[in-house]
This record gives C-alpha cells, structure tokens and sequence, in this order.
C-alpha cells in the first residue's frame, strides 16, 4: 500500500506541478486555443487561473516534501485533501458545462487524491 501510495503521489505532484505552472504562465487565450477541454479557463478572470494555479503548485509541493524532507508529514495528507476540493470544484463545473469526457478525466484525479488523503490518514499513515 505504501508503494502505491507513493508511486501516486510522485504522478499527482507532476500532474499538479505541470498544470499549475500553465496557468501561472500561459495566457488563457493561448490555453483556451490549445483544445477543447480547455475552453473553461474563458470562464475566469486572469487572477483567478492564476490563483488555482498557485493552488495547485502549492498542493503539488505539499504532497511530496513534507514526507521527503521529514518535516510535518501531516501536511501530506492535508495537501492531497485540499487537491481533491479543487477537483470536486473542477469536476462540478466540467458537469455545469455538459463535458463529460473531462469530468470523467477530473472525477478521476479526484479520486487518486481521495485516495492518497485517505491512504495517509488512516491506512499508511508517516507518523505513528
């Protein structure tokens, strides 16, 4: 269960790293260009993406060097808790949107960081 756990934090923090320094950087008009999926961001002011997207970094680096580094390791799980309320927020408006497909692919990282939070809470947790 530890490995798991592990192997899907190292994949969540690269996700959430990749997609939070998008929406620090990237222009929203370009992101929106890009595809499809990713129309939603016309939806929001600049400051807001960039917002969530500071979120997400912080989300991503609490995941992994609080256990790392062996400092407050309780922030993991809290990190992968507050991960999976951005997700509950993306996937209620991917729904709110009609696209099913992204919510499918949001309802999916929801999941991975419920189960990183639940794992580190409760089944493995870092402290004892």
């Amino acid at each position: 269960m530890n490995i798991a756990l592990w192997i899907i934090t190292g994949l969540l923090t690269a996700v959430y790293l990749f997609s939070g320094f998008g929406k620090l950087f990237v222009p929203r008009e370009k992101m929106a260009g890009m595809a499809d999926a990713a129309r939603w961001v016309l939806d929001f002011k600049p400051g807001t993406l960039k917002a969530i997207g500071a979120l997400e970094i912080l989300g991503a680096l609490g995941l992994l060097l609080p256990a790392l580094l062996g400092i407050g390791p309780i922030l993991v799980p809290l990190a992968a808790s507050g991960l999976a309320l951005i997700m509950t927020g993306a996937l209620i408006m991917r729904i709110r949107r009609g696209e099913t497909k992204a919510a499918l692919g949001d309802g999916g990282y929801l999941a991975l960081t419920a189960f990183v939070a639940i794992g580190r809470f409760a089944l493995e947790p870092f402290t004892g």
